[in-house]
């Protein structure tokens, strides 16, 4: 969830552009072509639950159905995700028919507690992957890293498994470095795992931070973009096995009025072919109601393995490389906070679809959209 209006804490550390080399895009890059959009209604009822908050996105290719997760903090509706139908007519969308909700479960069995009332019992649902091979779901959480006079709330990010009716079955074990913590070290609050993504084969996993550790440097401004983490699990072990560095871009648009809140980061990822993503970048600035949204394919088959690297700053590596391969604002229509994409089905010419989605933030002056992209290839 991209609360706009929270503030951050920074820092100010150094580092040596020189060391750090971006690898080169070896393989053909795909084209994606925008088909056309729906929007669903502000607070649409569906099974005593209000509809917003849409923030991870993913398909079941057999079944026909999407998994769609939503990142209330139990404030009004329990912690939930939704299953969907989603109509194509034409290779285009027609319209999004809700068919279940299921409540996220803790490891006790138990519903998440509420934000405001218990916040150390909640979580805060960010992204949902399918597990065809096991007929499961994995869902992340950000955690909180919350420091005020009045409180302290420190929630470490999670992933985990769960079976279609959203009980816990197990978690990945996360590294060190995910551990939220009083000091500037660690992930910062509200910019860890945005986004999961399982390989062809569902036997790796990988997970995207939002924005950079402390120990890796300042977060993305207006003149220059920060340094993230890209993680690589081992589904059978639950391991982490590798860690990549990824330069984010610059912040699109400067704030308004200057010196406002103003933000860059991954919002998702999704696989694309070994050793690439597609990552989702999403950049917001007070003063402009727009996101821009940029797509990049992302190439980690020469970076560094940085999983033993305490910092990445001032160090001799390479980072993955990324191609941008849309800039949504090119499109000429508004887009919102776009936080989920899944590959769909494929389309009457025989290429694959690509569909995201936009989280409100329950706001009534944003917007819940659904997105449709042809992918050329």
């Amino acid at each position: 969830m991209r609360k706009l209006l929270i503030g951050f804490f920074s820092i100010t550390i150094f580092i040596s552009c020189s060391n750090l080399k971006q690898v080169s895009q070896n393989n053909s890059t795909p084209q994606l072509k925008f088909i056309n959009s729906i929007e669903i209604p502000f607070n649409q009822d569906f099974k005593n639950t209000k509809i917003g908050g849409l923030s991870g996105i993913d398909y079941d290719k057999k079944n026909d159905l999407y998994y769609i997760i939503c990142d209330e903090r139990s404030q009004e509706n329990l912690s939930r995700f939704y299953t969907a139908k989603i109509l194509l007519n034409n290779d285009r969308l027609q319209v999004i028919n809700f068919q279940d909700t299921n409540t996220l479960k803790n490891e006790e069995g138990k519903t998440f507690g509420s934000w405001l009332t218990t916040p150390e019992t909640s979580a805060d649902p960010e992204d949902i992957r399918y597990n065809p091979k096991t007929n499961s779901l994995i869902w992340s959480s950000e955690g909180a890293r919350v420091l005020t006079a009045e409180k302290t709330i420190l929630q470490n990010p999670s992933i985990t498994f769960m079976d279609l009716k959203g009980n816990f079955k197990s978690q990945l074990k996360l590294p060190s470095n995910l551990e939220i913590q009083k000091e500037k070290k660690g992930p910062r609050n509200n910019g860890t795992l945005e986004g999961i993504t399982f390989d062809k084969n569902y036997k790796t996993l990988y997970t995207s931070l939002e924005e950079p550790l402390f120990e890796d440097g300042d977060q993305a401004t207006t003149s220059k973009g920060g340094l993230i983490r890209l993680y690589q699990f081992n589904v059978k072990t639950k391991e982490n096995t590798a860690q990549y560095g990824y330069r984010l871009d610059a912040v699109a648009h400067e704030p308004k009025p200057k010196g406002a809140f103003s933000v860059n980061g991954v919002a998702a990822i999704q696989y694309y072919s070994k050793n690439q993503l597609l990552v989702l970048e999403r950049s917001y600035s007070t003063g402009t109601q727009a996101c821009t949204i940029k797509v990049f394919l992302c190439d980690f088959k020469k970076a560094t393995n940085v999983k033993d690297y305490g910092s990445l700053l001032n160090q001799k590596i390479e980072l993955a490389s990324k191609k941008l391969i849309l800039n949504m604002d090119d499109l000429g229509i508004f887009t919102d906070n776009i936080e989920g994409l899944t590959f769909g089905p494929k389309l009457a010419n025989g290429n694959r679809s690509l569909i995201f989605v936009s989280d409100n933030n329950f706001s009534a002056i944003q917007k819940t959209q659904v997105l449709l992209f042809e992918v050329e290839e």
